[in-house]
């Protein structure tokens, strides 16, 4: 059983490629929004109402669109 392998195997690599760089960001600030708030890791942010729609928006403009020389 342990000498078992997938017929396919795939690697992934731990680098973030600058195309996709954003995105990480924006789903590390999900996560973390997520704990903080206790909502469901599954809901998608188009899913929030009321206030926590708005601590989300807060929260993403925050730290999503921050000028480059303050990061």
């Amino acid at each position: 059983m342990a000498d078992e392998k997938p017929s396919e195997q795939t690697e992934f690599s731990n680098q973030i490629s600058e195309e996709t760089g954003q995105f990480d960001a924006r789903f590390i600030l999900w996560r973390l929004f997520c704990s903080q708030n206790n909502v469901p890791i599954e809901t998608l942010p188009s899913e929030l109402e009321g206030e926590a729609r708005d601590k989300w928006e807060k929260l993403k403009d925050r730290e999503l669109h921050k000028p480059a020389e303050e990061e």
